[in-house]
């Protein structure tokens, strides 16, 4: 395969899309609530990207965000992330944010600790609302403060937040979510 290239393919949620290229992916949408608005979105992070088939690397995280957001436990840290164009700074948050467990959040200023610059919490606050490889990097684990889920992450908003976390089991302590009674009834999105 020369230059980058995208799938989109069906999750719990929706239909998600995930673009590629040699040096590893580039970025992940989450669905939207239309294909159409998915497929756009992630044209605007890599206008380059035609449609093909998944490489066979590219597989197994695809077969992981579809895990992920059904719920099931999920190891991304083996897939290779595209970080070309990225600033040196976001690419230090998104390592540091990878490391966050399942079921644990962070601060923005827990990482700007961590990575040894406590002046730059606003900074770690920008980094995570650009990231264009949602779940892969899981910044929905990243909180602007301790419980507050408000605020948006990378391509996704309050509720694919809550939602994220709610099923890693972030949010037990609040009790379960409308979400979570709701999650096992919620007809599958047709494909578009």
């Amino acid at each position: 395969m020369a230059g980058a290239a995208y799938t989109i393919f069906d999750t719990m949620m929706g239909r998600c899309g995930i673009a590629w290229d040699v040096e590893g992916v580039l970025a992940v949408q989450l669905a939207e609530s239309r294909e159409i608005d998915t497929r756009r979105r992630l044209l605007r992070l890599c206008p380059d990207a035609r449609e093909g088939r998944p490489a066979a690397w590219i597989q197994p995280a695809i077969d992981g965000i579809a895990a992920a957001l059904s719920g099931e436990p999920w190891d991304f840290s083996d897939v290779v992330l595209d970080l070309g164009g990225i600033p040196a700074f976001d690419c230090r948050v998104y390592q540091a944010v990878r490391a966050i467990p399942r079921g644990e959040t962070a601060t923005f200023a827990d990482i700007a600790k961590q990575l040894r610059a406590s002046g730059a919490v606003h900074a770690v606050g920008q980094a995570i609302r650009r990231n264009p490889f949602a779940l892969i990097v899981p910044c929905h684990r990243v909180l602007a403060a301790a419980g507050d889920t408000s605020g948006t992450c990378a391509n996704g908003g309050v509720i694919t937040r809550r939602r994220l976390l709610s099923l890693e089991g972030a949010l037990a302590s609040s009790g379960p979510t409308l979400f979570d009674v709701l999650l096992p009834f919620a007809p599958r999105q047709a494909d578009r």
